[in-house]
C-alpha cells in the first residue's frame, strides 16, 4: 500500500510539472494587461496594453521610409488635421499612401515631420486620390501638448455635397423619433446605407480626439461606434451623442471616449464636450476641460 501511494503522489508532482512547464509565466513586456474585462463591452474581449517596441524605439531623423511606422504615424496625424476641416456625413479621409517623409529634430525640443502624402475619400465609392503636403510637429514629451499642424490639401477644397448634406439635414432635423443605434459597424463589419453618414460624422468627431491625443508613439484610428444618440436640434444644429472605440495600432489599446457634438451644412462639426471612459467600471474618467475646434463645410 505504501509503494502504491507513493506511486500515486509522484504521478501527481508529474502532472502539475508538466502544467507549469506548458503555462510559463509573462515576459515582463506582456504584464502590462488590463486588470479588468467588461462581459458588456462591444469589443467583447481583454485588451492589452503593452508598449510597442517599434513605437519605443528612437525615432529616426533625415529621410524616412514612407511604409515604417514614423512616416505613417505622423501623416496619420495630418490626415485627422484634414478630417476636422473638410469631413462632414458626406466626406470622411482615409490614408492612401505616404510618397515621402523626413524628420528633423527641433532647436529647444520636439520633432517636426515634412510629409507629402494622399488620401481618399472613404464615402465616395472610388474616389480619386488627392495629394496632400503637411509639416507636423511634436512637442517634447514632458509638455504634454497635442502635435501641430500644417497641411496643404488644395483639391478637397472643390468636392461638394451641398445637395447631399441639405438632403440629409432635412430629413433628420425634421424626423419624429429621435435616431439611436449601437455597434456600428456589427461584429460582421456590416453597417446599413441610413448609418453611413452617422459613422462617418463619429469618424470626424473622433478627429478633434485623435488629433489632440496623438503623440510619437500612438496611431489612433476609429474602430467603432458602440452607440449614438440624436439629441434636440439646437441653434438650428444637428445635436448627437457618441460613445466610440478608438484603436491604437503600437499598444493594441482600444479606448474609450464618450463626446457630444453639432452638425449642420453651413457650421460644419463641432465637438462641445469629450469625455474618456475608465478601463475599470470602478475608475472615474477625467473630462476635458479645454474647448474642441470646429470643422466648416465653408472650409
Amino acid at each position: 500500500m505504501l509503494i502504491l501511494w507513493i506511486s500515486k503522489m509522484f504521478s501527481s508532482a508529474l502532472l502539475v510539472f508538466s502544467l507549469v512547464q506548458l503555462c510559463p509565466a509573462l515576459p515582463v513586456s506582456q504584464k502590462h494587461l488590463l486588470s479588468c474585462c467588461d462581459s458588456a463591452d462591444p469589443v467583447d474581449n481583454c485588451l492589452y496594453t503593452t508598449q510597442s517596441s517599434e513605437a519605443e524605439a528612437e525615432m529616426s531623423t533625415g529621410n524616412l521610409v514612407p511604409t515604417h511606422f514614423p512616416a505613417r504615424r505622423a501623416a496619420q496625424v495630418a490626415l485627422h488635421y484634414i478630417n476636422t476641416r473638410h469631413g462632414s456625413p458626406f466626406k470622411v479621409f482615409g490614408l492612401q499612401q505616404v510618397h515621402e517623409a523626413r524628420a528633423q529634430e527641433v532647436a529647444g525640443g520636439g520633432r517636426k515631420y515634412y510629409l507629402d502624402f494622399s488620401v481618399v475619400d472613404w464615402a465616395s465609392e472610388g474616389s480619386a486620390a488627392f495629394r496632400c503636403s503637411a509639416e507636423v510637429f511634436f512637442p517634447r514629451r514632458d509638455e504634454a501638448a497635442p502635435p501641430e499642424v500644417q497641411c496643404s490639401c488644395e483639391a478637397l477644397q472643390h468636392i461638394n455635397c451641398t445637395a447631399e448634406e441639405t438632403a440629409f439635414y432635412r430629413k433628420y432635423s425634421e424626423a419624429e423619433h429621435a435616431v439611436t443605434a449601437h455597434n456600428i459597424p456589427g461584429n460582421y463589419g456590416n453597417m446599413t446605407e441610413e448609418m453611413k453618414p452617422f459613422w462617418h460624422l463619429a469618424r470626424v468627431a473622433s478627429s478633434f480626439i485623435m488629433l489632440r491625443e496623438s503623440t510619437e508613439n500612438t496611431e489612433f484610428n476609429m474602430a467603432q461606434v458602440a452607440s449614438v444618440a440624436q439629441q434636440a436640434n439646437l441653434e438650428e444644429q444637428l445635436m448627437l451623442k457618441y460613445h466610440v472605440l478608438l484603436h491604437d495600432m503600437p499598444s493594441q489599446e482600444i479606448i474609450h471616449w464618450k463626446l457630444s457634438m453639432s452638425w449642420s451644412p453651413n457650421e460644419g462639426v463641432r465637438v462641445m464636450e469629450t469625455e474618456l471612459q475608465p478601463k475599470c467600471p470602478h475608475a472615474m474618467p477625467p473630462k476635458s476641460t479645454e474647448p474642441v475646434s470646429s470643422s466648416s463645410a465653408l472650409n
